[in-house]
């Protein structure tokens, strides 16, 4: 998933940046029939991989683009790698946890995490920028806390894989935002850093006979190396669609991903959905109808 970047359109929406946007969710909607079928790997191999092969589809896409130098830049300013460092830790755990979320029968919780996250990033503004919210949106952060205290009572602990997508993928968006560089800049920053440490353990399971690339299946290796394509062209996509639309466009958009995740899990996973489930669920989408609602009259039609 991705979040909302500062440099979206605010003038109006434009169709290839519908497409290309859409093209991103679409794919984010489908990884978790990905990510399943790597489930008899350990997420902590599957993540250097995820990093790894990013690396070259994203140094293709600056080369392309003409946007290396701003990368050099980058790596010449210690406060924009510390920055990004940060973020780079936050999505890797955010990473870690989806893949474990879904290949160990989770994948409802990953979907409610990620239906929570828009209404997590307006309270992030509220508390840690001062931004005024209206009420319809203190309505909406009321009724998505309201699903997690049923779901907290119901299970007697916290839905903890829920919140942990929430909170990490919140914090990294609300970080990636204030990071002074464009997203697909950015993006190969943040895999850079994280390459060094990713190398290393996969080097170390190569070197234990732990590891699946290359020791173990042809499918297994075709995957993980597909694991680069799947985390770079989405976030690359979206990158680029977001140029050419409004904000509150995006903040609509972004429930299709969440949506694909949760009927997959349901009518794909077989996940149990059970009346608390839906109870949880019937208030986080009521949320997002009242949040979705204030934004509609703002929105311009698709040029």
């Amino acid at each position: 998933m991705s979040a909302i970047d500062t440099t979206v359109n605010k003038t109006g929406d434009t169709l290839p940046g519908f497409l290309f946007a859409l093209a991103a969710y679409v794919l984010w909607g489908f990884l978790p029939i990905y990510m399943k079928a790597l489930a008899h790997i350990p997420p902590v191999e599957v993540i250097p991989h995820r990093v790894i092969w990013s690396v070259p589809i994203a140094g293709a896409v600056l080369i392309a683009t003409g946007r290396t130098a701003d990368l050099m830049r980058a790596l010449a300013t210690p406060r924009m790698i510390g920055m990004a460092a940060l973020a780079a830790a936050l999505v890797s755990l955010n990473w870690g946890i989806y893949v474990w979320a879904i290949g160990s029968g989770h994948a409802l919780d990953a979907a409610l995490g990620y239906y929570i996250n828009p209404l997590f990033s307006i309270f992030l503004g509220a508390v840690l920028l001062g931004e005024r919210l209206s009420r319809a949106q203190w309505a909406a952060i009321a009724l998505a806390a309201l699903a997690v205290l049923i779901l907290t009572l119901e299970a007697g602990r916290l839905p903890v894989v829920a919140l942990a997508l929430t909170l990490t993928w919140g914090c990294y968006a609300f970080l990636k935002r204030r990071l002074p560089i464009g997203p697909n800049q950015g993006f190969m920053l943040e895999v850079l850093l994280l390459t060094p440490p990713a190398l290393a353990y996969m080097v170390w399971l190569g070197l234990t006979g732990q590891g699946h690339f290359l020791m173990g299946s042809t499918f297994d290796t075709a995957m993980l190396l597909g694991c680069g394509l799947v985390t770079a062209v989405p976030l690359i996509l979206y990158a680029n669609g977001a140029k050419g639309l409004t904000l509150s466009t995006i903040a609509i958009m972004q429930y299709i991903a969440p949506t694909m995740i949760f009927l997959t899990a349901v009518f794909i996973f077989g996940e149990p959905f059970d009346t608390i489930r839906a109870v949880t669920f019937a208030l986080i989408w009521a949320a997002l109808v009242i949040y979705s609602a204030a934004m509609l009259p703002r929105r311009r039609p698709v040029d």
